[in-house]
Protein backbone atom coordinates (compact mmCIF):
# COMPACT_ATOMS: atom_id res chain seq x y z
CA UNK A 1 0.00 0.00 0.00
CA UNK A 2 2.91 2.34 0.68
CA UNK A 3 6.68 2.63 0.48
CA UNK A 4 6.76 3.88 4.07
CA UNK A 5 8.04 1.58 6.84
CA UNK A 6 5.55 -1.03 8.04
CA UNK A 7 3.89 0.35 11.16
CA UNK A 8 0.31 -0.80 10.51
CA UNK A 9 -0.30 -4.48 9.83
CA UNK A 10 -1.62 -7.80 10.97
CA UNK A 11 0.53 -10.92 11.08
CA UNK A 12 -0.58 -14.52 11.46
CA UNK A 13 1.26 -17.35 13.17
CA UNK A 14 0.63 -21.03 13.76
CA UNK A 15 1.86 -23.69 16.15
CA UNK A 16 3.37 -26.53 14.13
CA UNK A 17 2.71 -29.18 16.78
CA UNK A 18 -0.55 -27.92 18.27
CA UNK A 19 -4.03 -27.19 16.95
CA UNK A 20 -3.66 -23.47 17.63
CA UNK A 21 -3.38 -20.42 15.40
CA UNK A 22 -2.72 -16.80 16.26
CA UNK A 23 -2.63 -13.28 14.97
CA UNK A 24 -1.03 -10.01 16.01
CA UNK A 25 -1.88 -6.46 14.99
CA UNK A 26 0.12 -3.22 15.11
CA UNK A 27 -1.43 0.21 14.55
CA UNK A 28 0.38 3.53 14.49
CA UNK A 29 -0.29 5.74 11.45
CA UNK A 30 -3.90 4.61 11.13
CA UNK A 31 -4.41 5.10 14.88
CA UNK A 32 -2.88 8.57 14.67
CA UNK A 33 -5.16 9.45 11.75
CA UNK A 34 -8.25 8.47 13.74
CA UNK A 35 -7.15 10.40 16.84
CA UNK A 36 -6.23 13.49 14.81
CA UNK A 37 -9.84 14.01 13.77
CA UNK A 38 -11.12 14.75 17.30
CA UNK A 39 -9.71 15.94 20.64
CA UNK A 40 -10.37 12.70 22.50
CA UNK A 41 -9.53 12.42 26.24
CA UNK A 42 -6.81 9.89 27.02
CA UNK A 43 -9.15 7.13 28.31
CA UNK A 44 -11.19 7.44 25.10
CA UNK A 45 -8.02 7.32 22.98
CA UNK A 46 -7.09 4.08 24.71
CA UNK A 47 -10.50 2.45 24.22
CA UNK A 48 -10.64 3.52 20.59
CA UNK A 49 -7.17 2.08 19.91
CA UNK A 50 -8.06 -1.19 21.58
CA UNK A 51 -11.26 -1.46 19.57
CA UNK A 52 -9.37 -0.75 16.34
CA UNK A 53 -6.95 -3.56 17.19
CA UNK A 54 -9.86 -5.87 18.01
CA UNK A 55 -11.54 -5.16 14.67
CA UNK A 56 -8.35 -6.03 12.78
CA UNK A 57 -8.00 -9.28 14.73
CA UNK A 58 -11.65 -10.19 14.15
CA UNK A 59 -11.32 -9.75 10.39
CA UNK A 60 -8.36 -12.12 10.55
CA UNK A 61 -10.66 -14.85 11.89
CA UNK A 62 -13.16 -14.41 9.04
CA UNK A 63 -13.12 -15.21 5.35
CA UNK A 64 -15.29 -12.68 3.56
CA UNK A 65 -15.33 -9.79 1.12
CA UNK A 66 -17.11 -6.78 2.52
CA UNK A 67 -17.32 -4.63 5.63
CA UNK A 68 -17.06 -5.36 9.34
CA UNK A 69 -18.62 -2.81 11.69
CA UNK A 70 -17.75 -3.06 15.35
CA UNK A 71 -19.62 -0.88 17.84
CA UNK A 72 -19.47 -0.59 21.61
CA UNK A 73 -22.57 1.14 22.97
CA UNK A 74 -23.59 2.32 26.43
CA UNK A 75 -25.58 4.90 28.39
CA UNK A 76 -22.41 6.15 30.11
CA UNK A 77 -19.87 8.91 29.43
CA UNK A 78 -18.86 7.10 26.21
CA UNK A 79 -22.14 6.19 24.49
CA UNK A 80 -20.48 4.99 21.30
CA UNK A 81 -17.26 3.63 19.89
CA UNK A 82 -17.44 2.63 16.23
CA UNK A 83 -14.86 0.96 13.98
CA UNK A 84 -15.26 0.01 10.34
CA UNK A 85 -12.81 -2.40 8.74
CA UNK A 86 -13.01 -3.65 5.17
CA UNK A 87 -11.71 -6.83 3.58
CA UNK A 88 -9.37 -4.49 1.67
CA UNK A 89 -7.77 -3.70 5.06
CA UNK A 90 -9.00 -0.11 5.27
CA UNK A 91 -9.92 1.07 8.76
CA UNK A 92 -11.64 4.11 10.25
CA UNK A 93 -13.12 4.86 13.65
CA UNK A 94 -14.79 7.38 15.94
CA UNK A 95 -16.05 7.86 19.48
CA UNK A 96 -18.80 9.91 21.05
CA UNK A 97 -18.19 11.05 24.58
CA UNK A 98 -19.10 13.49 27.35
CA UNK A 99 -15.75 15.07 28.25
CA UNK A 100 -16.87 16.56 31.58
CA UNK A 101 -17.86 13.09 32.84
CA UNK A 102 -14.55 11.39 32.05
CA UNK A 103 -11.89 11.08 34.73
CA UNK A 104 -8.22 10.59 33.93
CA UNK A 105 -7.95 6.95 34.95
CA UNK A 106 -11.49 5.81 34.19
CA UNK A 107 -12.03 2.10 33.63
CA UNK A 108 -14.21 0.45 31.00
CA UNK A 109 -16.96 0.07 33.60
CA UNK A 110 -16.71 3.80 34.42
CA UNK A 111 -16.85 4.85 30.78
CA UNK A 112 -19.37 2.37 29.38
CA UNK A 113 -21.50 0.98 32.23
CA UNK A 114 -24.04 -1.61 31.16
CA UNK A 115 -22.64 -1.50 27.65
CA UNK A 116 -22.70 -4.04 24.86
CA UNK A 117 -20.79 -4.90 21.69
CA UNK A 118 -22.49 -5.10 18.31
CA UNK A 119 -20.67 -6.92 15.52
CA UNK A 120 -22.08 -6.45 12.01
CA UNK A 121 -20.74 -8.13 8.89
CA UNK A 122 -21.92 -6.82 5.52
CA UNK A 123 -20.57 -9.08 2.76
CA UNK A 124 -20.39 -8.03 -0.86
CA UNK A 125 -22.34 -11.21 -1.62
CA UNK A 126 -24.45 -13.06 0.89
CA UNK A 127 -26.48 -12.30 3.97
CA UNK A 128 -25.78 -9.62 6.54
CA UNK A 129 -24.86 -10.94 9.99
CA UNK A 130 -25.19 -9.21 13.34
CA UNK A 131 -24.26 -10.40 16.80
CA UNK A 132 -24.48 -8.74 20.22
CA UNK A 133 -22.66 -9.47 23.45
CA UNK A 134 -22.55 -7.67 26.78
CA UNK A 135 -19.49 -5.63 27.83
CA UNK A 136 -19.14 -7.89 30.84
CA UNK A 137 -15.35 -7.91 31.28
CA UNK A 138 -12.99 -5.70 33.24
CA UNK A 139 -11.53 -4.47 29.93
CA UNK A 140 -12.04 -4.93 26.19
CA UNK A 141 -9.55 -7.82 26.08
CA UNK A 142 -11.72 -9.84 28.46
CA UNK A 143 -14.92 -8.79 26.67
CA UNK A 144 -13.71 -10.07 23.31
CA UNK A 145 -12.36 -13.27 24.81
CA UNK A 146 -15.81 -13.82 26.32
CA UNK A 147 -17.43 -13.06 22.97
CA UNK A 148 -15.59 -15.89 21.24
CA UNK A 149 -16.03 -18.39 24.05
CA UNK A 150 -19.72 -17.61 24.74
CA UNK A 151 -21.07 -16.55 21.33
CA UNK A 152 -18.83 -18.43 18.92
CA UNK A 153 -17.95 -21.34 21.22
CA UNK A 154 -14.33 -21.17 20.11
CA UNK A 155 -11.52 -21.28 22.67
CA UNK A 156 -9.84 -17.91 22.21
CA UNK A 157 -7.62 -15.57 24.20
CA UNK A 158 -7.22 -11.91 23.24
CA UNK A 159 -4.94 -9.19 24.61
CA UNK A 160 -5.46 -5.56 23.56
CA UNK A 161 -3.55 -2.44 24.53
CA UNK A 162 -3.18 1.18 23.36
CA UNK A 163 -1.44 4.26 24.72
CA UNK A 164 -2.54 7.10 22.44
CA UNK A 165 0.36 6.53 20.04
CA UNK A 166 0.33 2.83 19.34
CA UNK A 167 -2.32 0.13 19.53
CA UNK A 168 -1.48 -3.57 19.63
CA UNK A 169 -3.32 -6.83 19.87
CA UNK A 170 -2.61 -10.55 20.26
CA UNK A 171 -5.04 -13.38 19.55
CA UNK A 172 -4.56 -17.12 20.02
CA UNK A 173 -7.32 -19.51 19.04
CA UNK A 174 -7.84 -23.24 19.15
CA UNK A 175 -8.34 -24.98 15.80
CA UNK A 176 -10.39 -28.10 15.05
CA UNK A 177 -8.68 -31.39 15.91
CA UNK A 178 -5.94 -32.25 13.44
CA UNK A 179 -2.49 -32.72 14.96
CA UNK A 180 -3.96 -33.54 18.36
CA UNK A 181 -6.81 -36.03 18.26
CA UNK A 182 -7.00 -36.94 21.96
CA UNK A 183 -9.43 -34.65 23.81
CA UNK A 184 -7.40 -34.59 27.01
CA UNK A 185 -4.24 -33.75 25.09
CA UNK A 186 -6.08 -30.95 23.28
CA UNK A 187 -7.38 -29.54 26.55
CA UNK A 188 -3.94 -29.56 28.14
CA UNK A 189 -2.38 -28.05 25.02
CA UNK A 190 -4.88 -25.20 24.92
CA UNK A 191 -4.48 -24.54 28.65
CA UNK A 192 -0.72 -24.23 28.09
CA UNK A 193 -1.08 -21.76 25.19
CA UNK A 194 -3.72 -19.69 26.98
CA UNK A 195 -1.81 -19.51 30.25
CA UNK A 196 1.29 -18.16 28.51
CA UNK A 197 -0.74 -15.72 26.39
CA UNK A 198 -2.23 -14.29 29.58
CA UNK A 199 1.26 -13.42 30.84
CA UNK A 200 1.98 -10.93 28.04
CA UNK A 201 2.42 -7.39 29.33
CA UNK A 202 1.21 -4.19 27.69
CA UNK A 203 4.74 -2.82 27.53
CA UNK A 204 5.87 -5.96 25.66
CA UNK A 205 3.14 -5.64 23.04
CA UNK A 206 3.77 -1.91 22.64
CA UNK A 207 7.56 -2.00 22.67
CA UNK A 208 8.70 -5.26 21.07
CA UNK A 209 8.45 -6.71 17.57
CA UNK A 210 6.17 -9.69 17.01
CA UNK A 211 8.95 -12.25 16.69
CA UNK A 212 10.42 -11.22 20.04
CA UNK A 213 7.04 -11.28 21.78
CA UNK A 214 6.29 -14.76 20.48
CA UNK A 215 9.76 -16.02 21.42
CA UNK A 216 9.31 -14.74 24.97
CA UNK A 217 5.93 -16.44 25.27
CA UNK A 218 6.50 -19.67 23.36
CA UNK A 219 10.25 -20.27 23.05
CA UNK A 220 9.69 -23.97 23.83
CA UNK A 221 7.14 -24.35 21.01
CA UNK A 222 7.53 -24.51 17.25
CA UNK A 223 5.77 -21.32 16.12
CA UNK A 224 5.71 -20.25 12.49
CA UNK A 225 5.22 -16.54 11.74
CA UNK A 226 3.77 -15.56 8.34
CA UNK A 227 4.25 -12.42 6.25
CA UNK A 228 2.60 -9.22 7.37
CA UNK A 229 -0.66 -7.91 5.88
CA UNK A 230 -0.52 -4.09 5.70
CA UNK A 231 -3.54 -2.02 6.68
CA UNK A 232 -4.29 1.69 6.51
CA UNK A 233 -6.66 4.43 7.58
CA UNK A 234 -9.08 5.26 4.79
CA UNK A 235 -12.43 6.97 5.06
CA UNK A 236 -15.16 5.83 2.70
CA UNK A 237 -16.93 9.19 2.64
CA UNK A 238 -17.07 11.10 -0.65
CA UNK A 239 -18.85 13.98 -2.29
CA UNK A 240 -20.69 11.48 -4.45
CA UNK A 241 -22.06 9.57 -1.44
CA UNK A 242 -23.09 12.84 0.21
CA UNK A 243 -24.86 13.85 -2.98
CA UNK A 244 -26.66 10.52 -3.05
CA UNK A 245 -27.91 11.22 0.48
CA UNK A 246 -29.49 14.42 -0.77
CA UNK A 247 -31.00 12.64 -3.76
CA UNK A 248 -32.60 10.12 -1.39
CA UNK A 249 -34.60 12.98 0.15
CA UNK A 250 -36.31 13.77 -3.14
CA UNK A 251 -35.89 16.95 -5.15
CA UNK A 252 -38.51 19.03 -3.35
CA UNK A 253 -37.18 18.24 0.14
CA UNK A 254 -33.55 18.66 -0.91
CA UNK A 255 -34.29 22.05 -2.44
CA UNK A 256 -36.22 23.10 0.66
CA UNK A 257 -33.32 21.98 2.86
CA UNK A 258 -30.91 24.19 0.92
CA UNK A 259 -33.21 27.14 1.49
CA UNK A 260 -33.58 26.34 5.23
CA UNK A 261 -29.77 26.23 5.55
CA UNK A 262 -29.32 29.70 4.07
CA UNK A 263 -28.43 28.59 0.57
CA UNK A 264 -25.83 25.90 1.34
CA UNK A 265 -26.24 22.44 2.85
CA UNK A 266 -23.23 21.14 4.79
CA UNK A 267 -22.78 17.37 5.08
CA UNK A 268 -20.01 16.45 7.52
CA UNK A 269 -18.32 13.09 7.86
CA UNK A 270 -18.14 12.16 11.55
CA UNK A 271 -15.21 9.83 10.92
CA UNK A 272 -12.78 12.19 9.18
CA UNK A 273 -14.35 15.68 9.57
CA UNK A 274 -14.48 16.19 5.81
CA UNK A 275 -17.14 18.74 4.89
CA UNK A 276 -19.13 18.65 1.67
CA UNK A 277 -21.08 21.75 0.60
CA UNK A 278 -24.07 21.77 -1.75
CA UNK A 279 -25.84 24.92 -2.95
CA UNK A 280 -29.00 25.24 -5.06
CA UNK A 281 -27.04 24.85 -8.30
CA UNK A 282 -25.41 21.65 -7.03
CA UNK A 283 -28.76 20.20 -5.99
CA UNK A 284 -30.34 21.05 -9.35
CA UNK A 285 -27.40 19.36 -11.05
CA UNK A 286 -27.84 16.24 -8.93
CA UNK A 287 -31.46 15.82 -9.92
CA UNK A 288 -30.71 16.62 -13.57
CA UNK A 289 -28.35 13.64 -13.59
CA UNK A 290 -25.23 15.76 -13.73
CA UNK A 291 -23.60 14.15 -10.69
CA UNK A 292 -21.06 15.98 -8.53
CA UNK A 293 -18.21 16.48 -11.00
CA UNK A 294 -18.32 20.28 -10.68
CA UNK A 295 -18.63 20.77 -6.91
CA UNK A 296 -18.94 23.87 -4.86
CA UNK A 297 -15.91 24.59 -2.64
CA UNK A 298 -15.26 21.67 -0.30
CA UNK A 299 -13.79 22.54 3.08
CA UNK A 300 -12.03 20.56 5.79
Amino acid sequence: MSDLPDTDFTQRFIFDERDVRGEMVALERSYAEVLAKHAYPQPVQQLLGELMAAAALLVGTLKFDGLLILQAQSQGPVPLLAIEYTSEHDIRGLARYEAEQIEAHASLADLMPGGHLVLTIIPVNGQRYQGTVELDGKDLSECFTNYFVMSQQINTCISLTADGQRARGLLVQQLPADRQKDSEEREESWAHVKALANTVKAEELLGLDNETVLHRLYHEDAVRLFDIQPLRFKCSCSRERSGNALVSLGEADATALVAECGGTVEIDCQFCNERYLFDATDVAQLFAGGGTEAPSETQH
